[in-house]
Order: C-alpha cells, then structure tokens, then sequence
C-alpha cells in the first residue's frame, strides 16, 4: 500500500510537471500572434495607415500557413546538448527576443516595407515555436491527459493575448508609445527561453527522427525554397503579361497578385522537395495522407474556423476606426474581458468533451461560433452607445492600471461575451481534432501540417476582409461572415463517422495514428 502511495504521488507530481511545462509554452506560443496581428494592427491604426492597407498586412502571417514545410527539419536534426524539442524551443523563443526588440525600433508609418518585413520575420519565428510548442505538447502528454492538456495549452495561450493583445492596448495609450510595449514584450520572450533551457521535462527518445543523409534533407529543403520563389515569379510574370500592374490602385488587383502567386508558390515547392528527396518531409506527408479521410480532414479543419476568421480578421480596425472606440476600451473590452471570457469557454469546452464524444463537441461549439457572429452584425448596424453603457471604476493592478473611470458599451461587451465564449468551446474541440490526427514519429509536421490548413482562414481572409469591409460596409460583412461559417458546420455532420471514430469521451483526440 505504501508503494502504492508512493507511484500514485510520483505520478501525480510528473503529472504536475507536465501540464506546467504546457502552461508555460501555451503562453509563450501565443505571446507573438497578437504582436503581429491585432496589436500590430491597432499600432497601424493609431499611425493612419488606411484600411486596405491594413488587410494587406495581415500577409505577414502567411509562415503560420507554410510551416508545415520547414517543420520537417525540426523533426530531423537536433540542437547538440539540448535535445530535439528543448534545443529548438530555446533558440527560436531568443531569436523571437530580439527580433521584437528590433521591431520595437521601426515605424510603420515612415518605414512601412522595413516594418513589415521585421513582422514577417517575427512570424516566421512564432510559426517555427509552434511547431516545436505542438509537437513537444504531442509528444509529452500521454492518451489520458490530452484533453487536460488541451485546455491547459488554450488557457496559457488566450493568457498570453490578454497581455500582448489586450494590456498591450492600454498600455499604448497610457504611454503613448507601442515601441515601449513591443521592448517589453521582447523581454518577457527572453524570459520563457530560460524556462524552457531549465525547466521543461524530457520528452521520450523512443521515437527517433527519421535516419536520412543530413546533406540530402538540407538540398531538398532549398529546392524547396527555389520552388517558391520560381513560383512567385511565375505567377506575377503571369499577371503582367496579361496586362496587370502589381503596383496597380485597385486593391482588388493587388489581391489577386497575392493569391496567385500563393497559389503558385505552394505546389511547386512540393514538387521540387520531391525531386530532390527531402525526405523528411516526403514520408511525414506520406504517413499523414495514408490515413483514411486525410484530404477530408483537411477540407474540414479549413472550414470550421473560416467564420470566425472574416469576423475577427478586423475586429480592432472595425471597433476603433469603424465604431469609434477608444483604444483602452477596446484593449479592456475586447482583449481582457474578452479572453477572459475565451478562457472561460475553453474550460466549459474541456468540461462538456469529457462528458460528449469529439464529434458532437464539434458540431455543438461550430453552431455556437456561426451563431455569435450574429453579434458583430447586431454592433455594425446599431452602433456605439445603443444599449447604454457601464462605468468601469479607476484601478491600478500593477502591471495594468486605469487613471480615470472609463465607460464600456453595453452591446460591445455582450458581443464579445458570445463571440469568445463560443470560440474558446470551440478551439479546446479543435485542437483535440488536431492532436488526434498526429502520428508521433513525425509530430512536428504532421501538427505543423494540420494547424498550417487551419491558419489558412486567419492568414487569407485578411486582406480579402480589408477589400470587402470597404467594398460592401461592415453590416453586409458580417452577415458574409455568417454565410461562410455555414460549410464548417456541415462538414462536421458530413464526416460524423470517421470522428465519431477518432474520439470518444474518454479518450478525444488520443489516437495516434
């Protein structure tokens, strides 16, 4: 009995240790999305950078859809002396450090191609962390703790956007300064690379990268890269020959350059990599298509967020350009309150699923996501101030303070409540998706490859939402926001039998294979 005792404690404590680590890296991996995404945006809003242009920076995301092709190098080398995951971890979180704190040194109004180039740069970072973030989730957690680590990694991560997507706001206006926000966020960066060089547990050496000629995989890796830019030049030459000018005032033939040579890019990559035998990635890709439902799969994890994608794309410029909110409103209203409220609907999401199989999970929360959006429409249509507002008191919480009392727009907060409640039940169901779809020989690609199709949404609908928001007016985009929400939903009822298949209550997401 006392050994008993002893293995149970032991286990409990390794148990501990494990979803800690989670905890910590689930933040770490969503510090820098807001940095480049809606805190950016805000920074550009403030410097008067028009609206299209805006969308247009949302591009700056497209490494989260394109990691699955680099990942594969994570798989296969490994750092001397830190190991696979912890070497990778440390060195792309100290790089993400200082990349921030050059960032923190430009403007987007007088430098915008430098500016943008930096937050590129800090996107291809944060995209090659999560590779490693998921992958060392994937591989540590054992079947019974999945869903557990799920939220735990969803809690961690919306923690991180209250800070760099939230607090972030309100300390830009109370310093009138988003370099200052931007330094301070390369230093908490820094921070989680100690925690990750001395605290992170070992995962298990049992399943080894695959043994190829290093040599090889770095060619096939740079032919890869040459598909990329020969099909970005192919597909611009295109254009022009057709008559097209790149440079053209009409957003709507700048989009279509951006599309095209995406479009062009990706398969000739794929191409090349294959002819030149990387490896790597041709048998993780293999082993991920092997599976019954994989193209399906795809197509479902595109679909399910592709809602809540067009409604959130341009949600700051949209609350203080388009509803003439004040910054510190909106960074209490919709990125501390809100995520807060996100937090909440993840753990009501990791509550219902150990109760509900992962496909009635899904279906449930993509109803509830389409519904909120309803909200946004609701704002668009009635405006600041149509159901009141409430006075929130002056506070000062340290690292957070509010000079003066502030008012807060009774139908923003209920549209945001509804928003990031249904979004976080429906991202803990999401990533179980994930997890489960994951074979642990490669699990960087594999969850590089999966999480990449369901950035795609995010990353493209940006710079079609800043087209169509001025094309159409926000009313119409929103209710083209609940529209394209519909075939998610679908999706999940089409291929109830291969998810009824791949979670049950007990054990969502846990496959392995």
């Amino acid at each position: 009995m006392a050994e008993a005792a002893v293995l149970s404690a032991g286990a409990r404590l390794g148990r501990t240790w494990r979803l800690a680590a989670i905890l910590v890296l689930g933040f770490a991996s969503g510090l820098p999305l807001a940095l480049t995404g809606q805190a950016m945006q805000a920074w550009l809003t403030v410097d008067g950078i028009d609206l299209a242009t805006i969308g247009f920076f949302g591009l700056v995301g497209i490494p989260y859809t394109f990691k699955f092709l680099w990942a594969p190098l994570m798989d296969r080398f490994e750092p001397p002396f830190l190991g696979r995951r912890r070497g990778w971890l440390v060195l792309t979180q100290l790089a993400l450090g200082g990349l921030l704190w050059l960032m923190s040194g430009l403007s987007p109004a007088t430098a915008p191609q430098l500016f943008a180039l930096a937050a590129l740069a800090v996107a291809f970072l944060a995209a090659s962390q999560d590779v490693v973030v998921d992958a060392y989730r994937t591989d540590l957690l054992p079947e019974a703790e999945r869903g557990l680590g799920a939220s735990v990694h969803v809690f961690a991560y919306r923690l991180a956007m209250i800070l760099s997507g939230g607090i972030s706001l309100i300390w830009a206006g109370q310093w009138q300064s988003w370099p200052r926000v931007y330094a301070v966020m390369a230093a908490i960066m820094v921070g989680c690379a100690a925690f990750s060089l001395l605290a992170v547990p070992r995962v298990s050496s049992a399943n080894k990268p695959l043994a190829s000629d290093p040599k090889k995989e770095l060619l096939g890796f740079a032919a890869m890269l040459a598909g990329v830019v020969a099909g970005y030049v192919v597909a611009r030459q295109a254009l022009v020959v057709l008559g097209l000018n790149p440079d053209d005032a009409n957003k709507w033939v700048q989009l279509l350059f951006v599309l095209a040579e995406i479009a062009a890019a990706l398969p000739l990559a794929w191409w090349c990599s294959r002819k030149a035998g990387f490896e790597t990635l041709n048998q993780s890709l293999a082993s991920y298509f092997a599976q019954s439902g994989a193209g399906a799969f795809l197509l479902l994890i595109v679909l399910y967020k592709l809602g809540d994608a067009f409604a959130g794309s341009l949600t700051t410029p949209f609350l203080i350009k388009g509803m003439g909110f004040l910054q510190e409103e909106v960074g209490i209203a919709n990125k501390v309150i809100g995520i807060w409220l996100t937090i909440l609907g993840a753990f009501i999401g990791g509550l219902i699923m150990t109760r509900l199989a992962l496909y009635r999970s899904l279906l449930f929360f993509g109803v509830l996501q389409l519904v909120s959006n309803f909200g946004f429409y609701l704002l668009a249509l009635l405006g600041k101030g149509a159901w009141g507002a409430v006075m929130v008191p002056a506070f000062d919480w340290g690292i957070v303070s509010l000079h003066t009392p502030a008012s807060l727009d009774w139908l923003l907060l209920t549209v945001i409540a509804g928003e990031n409640i249904s979004g976080g039940m429906g991202t803990v169901a999401f990533v179980a998706l994930l997890m489960g779809l994951c074979n642990h020989r490669f699990s960087a690609t594999h969850y590089a490859l999966l999480s990449a199709f369901a950035a795609v949404g995010r990353i493209y609908v940006s710079p079609l939402s800043g087209v169509l928001s001025e094309s159409i007016g926000w009313p119409a985009f929103f209710l083209f926001s609940i529209v394209v929400a519909v075939p998610g939903v679908f999706m999940v009822w089409w291929m109830r039998r291969p998810l009824q298949a791949l979670g049950t209550p007990a054990s969502d997401g846990a496959a392995d294979d």
